[in-house]
């Protein structure tokens, strides 16, 4: 038996049209925020969401939940995502700063250069850190513009 259609009856203000359209005819957007401005808007005209969900390639449940956040929460909160909390940083500051400092010093006896791989080692060898992946060393070496496989002598900080 099918599900009995739910008529979200949403009624838009004028700065909303008029925010919703600037959106729309602005440039560059990303897809999900268009494909939510566009079920609002035809939201607004009275389409239902299976009628809406035949136009734009969403489900009908997925239009129905834009409907509800747009009368919970507002236009920007049935446009936009949450803010996602993200990963934990896997190094505080402190070691992050005796990985650098230990990189612009000489490599380890027997080698020329430091690698991504030899940093990993000699963290955890110097009980800089517990335990770090070569990929979290990698990072940290891009964000501070460190490349030690390609020099033999890593100059930090030059004054002058």
């Amino acid at each position: 038996m099918p599900r009995p259609s739910f008529c979200i009856k949403l009624k838009l203000r004028p700065r909303h049209k008029k925010k919703l359209k600037k959106l729309l005819h602005g440039g560059v957007l990303p897809v999900r925020v268009a494909l939510r401005a566009v079920a609002l808007v035809q939201f607004s005209r009275g389409s239902g969401a299976t009628a809406i969900a035949g136009t734009i390639p969403l489900t009908p449940q997925a239009i129905r939940k834009i409907g509800h956040r747009f009368l919970e929460g507002g236009l920007d909160r049935a446009l936009y995502d949450k803010q996602r909390p993200g990963a934990a940083s896997v190094l505080d500051t402190s070691q992050k700063q005796r990985i650098i400092a230990m990189v612009c010093g000489d490599p380890p006896e027997g080698h020329a250069r430091w690698t991504v791989r030899l940093v990993t080692e000699h963290a955890v060898k110097r009980k800089l850190v517990p335990t770090v992946g070569r990929e979290a060393i990698r990072i940290l070496l891009l964000h501070h513009d460190l490349k030690p496989w390609r020099e033999k002598n890593v100059v930090c900080g030059r004054s002058g």
